[in-house]
């Protein structure tokens, strides 16, 4: 069954959800509807930011931002996972897993860093608002952006850690889309290396942002508690809480990366899941929750639908 050349194993077979095969026609209902929700809520909401110039203010650019790294980690994922769903089509190149690999990991550290940028947006806006046009110009949004692009570059080396690799244990890879760890504990080589650089960029990059939007989180809550009107105060928690719920459903996604390293005792079927938790539920969220809280964006959405309806 193993394809193999004089590298190794250079053709692989994801399986799934494993121990759940026999459930998958139903676990693909929500993979597909969150697809569905993903890819029309995240390019609507792309669609009316790029296009209505009242929109150019750094929290919105912040979530436009966001919205096309939703789209992109969706697309990468969940068409594959419905593929074996659906037509048992698991079959995948080691080119095309390393490039899965690369555009998963990359995705993930870049929504972290967007993730603080907008809480440092909350943060200015809320503790320093007489500042707020000062600090926060186009300038410095370009620069973040720039950043966050450059976190693809340090994802490189892992396609090169990879490459390095010779696969020979087995070609079956237990999972619903080509990951990092999962790929690198079929090899027959020493993986030290590989086990390493994934856990430091992941403290380098997304724990590092999570530590850092909860430190501003805790500036913006002691911020807020100090303003004297209540109605004031209720409409800063309200701006902030959908940020801090969607941060909620990315723990997930951190906690599978590191049991995907150290959790030997976890069952398999959770170690998939659990990523997915992190695949589906915030991309296919930011676009309502936003689109909902964020009353300009909502009345524009409601201008398109009727727009529509009378077309």
């Amino acid at each position: 069954m193993n394809t193999l050349n004089h590298t190794g194993v250079s053709v692989f077979h994801l399986l799934g959800i494993p121990g759940l095969e026999d459930q998958h026609m139903w676990i693909s209902i929500p993979f597909f509807i969150s697809y569905v929700i993903t890819q029309l809520g995240n390019s609507l909401l792309m669609f009316i930011i790029i296009t209505k110039s009242s929109l150019y203010e750094p929290m919105y650019l912040f979530l436009c931002m966001l919205a096309r790294a939703d789209v992109v980690l969706s697309i990468c994922t969940v068409p594959q996972a419905l593929a074996i769903f659906w037509f048992h089509a698991g079959k995948i190149s080691l080119d095309c897993c390393i490039t899965q690999v690369f555009f998963i990991t990359s995705t993930f550290m870049s929504e972290s860093g967007i993730l603080l940028a907008m809480a440092f947006d909350r943060y200015i806006a809320i503790c320093y608002p007489l500042r707020y046009t000062t600090v926060l110009t186009h300038v410095l949004i370009g620069k973040v952006g720039v950043t966050i692009f450059l976190r693809y570059d340090a994802v490189f080396p892992i396609i090169f850690l990879l490459k390095r690799l010779t696969f020979c244990n087995s070609n079956i890879l237990p999972n619903t889309a080509c990951k990092h760890m999962v790929l690198v504990k079929l090899s027959c080589n020493n993986i030290q290396v590989n086990i390493w650089y994934g856990f430091f960029l992941l403290v380098l990059t997304v724990v590092l942002d999570i530590v850092l939007i909860f430190v501003l989180y805790m500036f913006i809550l002691r911020a807020v508690f100090r303003i004297p009107f209540q109605d004031a105060r209720h409409k800063a928690l309200n701006t902030c809480g959908s940020h801090v719920v969607i941060i909620l459903f990315y723990g997930p996604g951190i906690f599978s990366v590191l049991t995907q390293q150290f959790g030997h005792h976890i069952t398999l079927h959770i170690h998939v899941l659990l990523p997915n938790v992190y695949i589906l539920i915030p991309p296919m969220l930011n676009p309502i929750i936003y689109g909902i809280k964020i009353k300009q964006i909502w009345d524009l959405v409601v201008v398109h639908l009727l727009f529509l309806k009378h077309k």
